[in-house]
């Protein structure tokens, strides 16, 4: 029987960008470009080489987001995953990870999996508490913040690195995991990837598909809300020291006044 990856990904803004909030205090996306989150690229890379290792295996990208997140599943379908999920709602507007966590167990519910693949954390929010939301609400063990993944015989195990030692982990199988950013490189789609992926199906999916009510998602049903938020001060031009002998002696000046000596 197939061995069935289905890889959680996020289309976020590119943090090089002006990013800023909108009216409603929601993240602005229509001013800034954007892209597959790096971090999951990593989720991605490790389905492809778990799916390498398995004698039949099909990758499922899946995302939640407007129109323009089809580039993030285009991305991650030329680096080599099968087809993809885009869940696309006006109502998901503002949706918090709560609203977004049950969006997904819903899709990967109707998709149909064994294994779910999550990245440590988006690049946007940077929460890093879905995979574990996640989890819980499709009733599977979670392994998370794997530095290394492997699937065997109805098994996921990984390795988990901390500050002091590493853990060995199980789990058996349907269960979700994250995996960090020291996993392994991911991979640079080539150009017969890049073209195949075009030809590769995207199912689109809408709340009504999911049989979710609207207002569990979105910023009426989200369990938290940004209150307030002020723009961030420009940048200054700093202090400059001219070196006319003294040079030395006035920025050791400045560091002692800034209380950094």
């Amino acid at each position: 029987m197939s061995l069935r990856i289905v890889v959680c990904v996020k289309y976020v803004p590119d943090a090089t960008g002006d990013r800023h909030f909108a009216d409603d205090l929601t993240v602005d996306r229509d001013d800034v470009d954007g892209l597959l989150s790096e971090l999951d690229e990593y989720a991605v890379e490790q389905a492809l080489q778990i799916a390498d290792e398995a004698d039949d295996a099909e990758i499922t990208v899946l995302t939640v987001g407007p129109e323009d997140a089809k580039d993030a599943l285009r991305k991650a379908l030329s680096m080599g995953a099968d087809k993809a999920v885009h869940v696309e709602d006006d109502d998901l507007h503002g949706s918090d990870v709560m609203g977004t966590s049950l969006v997904l167990a819903k899709a990967i519910e109707k998709t149909g999996y064994d294994l779910v693949i999550c990245g440590m954390a988006s690049t946007d929010g940077v929460m890093g508490v879905l995979p574990a939301i996640l989890a819980e609400r499709l009733g599977v063990p979670q392994v998370t913040l794997l530095s290394e993944v492997s699937v065997e015989d109805g098994t996921v195990t990984g390795r988990r690195d901390g500050d002091t030692a590493s853990e060995q982990l199980q789990a058996s199988l349907p269960a979700v995991v994250s995996v960090t950013d020291q996993s392994g490189e991911a991979r640079y789609p080539s150009f017969k990837g890049i073209m195949a992926a075009k030809k590769k199906p995207v199912e689109s999916l809408d709340l009504d598909d999911l049989d979710l009510d609207a207002e569990l998602v979105g910023l009426e049903g989200a369990w938290t809300k940004v209150d307030s938020a002020d723009e961030r001060p420009a940048r200054t031009a700093g202090t400059i020291v001219k070196d006319e002998g003294e040079g030395g002696k006035q920025l050791a000046e400045f560091l002692a006044g800034q209380k950094f000596i």
